[in-house]
């Protein structure tokens, strides 16, 4: 939900937006709006076989180019959302750790550093547990990779690793964010990790009843604008934005 909401955010700003979507299990295109038919029907970047070969191939048969334009990919496969974000979701491909020079690994470190260096716009890339789909070069060049955590143990360890790709990827602005947050007790468990991992909090989510029934339901949550963790995003976003500006 947090990822559709900030994008969201950016564009009530007047911000042109894009989201990305490198989760290995893709659902973001639901937040923003799309029906679970229209989200079915979106070919991931790393299923695109036309798309890859036409960028790839060097008429070679295992020789692959690994340097083109992938500006047209922004505006041929993007999907404009309900809430005016485009959407791009990437599919599931190697991490950056593995060594994988795959034609559909290039296409989308190509893309994810266009995105990311060579766009004015807002982009937001919600991605699994790190940091590891885009390369380093790429990396550096991000204004705010944002870890979000919920107060357990469990998720408290997973932060500390993606922190450390992180700051091993050479990310500057590396931030953290509370989520579903139910009371008091969990927002000090959180402090206290950022304080002694010496991370910026950037803010908190509460647990939100409304949130967790669109869920269930199938919806999009990002139309109850006055639910508890969507204003909770807005101020993230605003807190965001008077970072980059000052």
């Amino acid at each position: 939900m947090l990822a559709g909401s900030l994008a969201f955010s950016f564009v009530k700003r007047g911000l042109n937006t894009i989201a990305f979507d490198a989760d290995s299990s893709p659902n973001l295109a639901l937040t923003l709006g799309l029906s679970p038919d229209e989200a079915r029907k979106i070919v991931p970047l790393s299923e695109n076989k036309s798309l890859i070969e036409s960028k790839t191939s060097t008429g070679y048969s295992g020789i692959y180019r690994l340097s083109f334009s992938v500006d047209d990919v922004v505006r041929n496969f993007s999907v404009k959302t309900p809430f005016g974000v485009n959407l791009i979701v990437m599919g599931t491909v190697q991490s950056m750790g593995s060594g994988c020079t795959c034609p559909a690994n290039a296409l989308i470190r190509a893309l994810m550093r266009h995105l990311v260096v060579e766009r004015d716009e807002a982009v937001v890339l919600d991605m699994e547990a790190g940091c590891e789909h885009m390369g380093r070069g790429t990396a550096r060049q991000v204004d705010y990779m944002l870890i979000v955590t919920d107060a357990n143990s469990k998720s408290l360890e997973i932060t500390n690793h993606i922190q450390t790709l992180a700051v091993a990827a050479g990310m500057k602005q590396v931030l953290l964010v509370g989520n579903k947050i139910g009371n008091d007790n969990q927002r000090i468990l959180i402090e206290k990790y950022a304080d002694k991992n010496s991370l910026d909090v950037l803010g908190f989510v509460p647990f939100d009843e409304t949130v967790m029934e669109s869920e269930m339901l199938g919806e999009t949550p990002l139309k109850h604008e006055s639910s508890k963790a969507i204003v909770a995003t807005e101020k993230l976003c605003e807190k965001l934005m008077t970072k980059s500006n000052s």
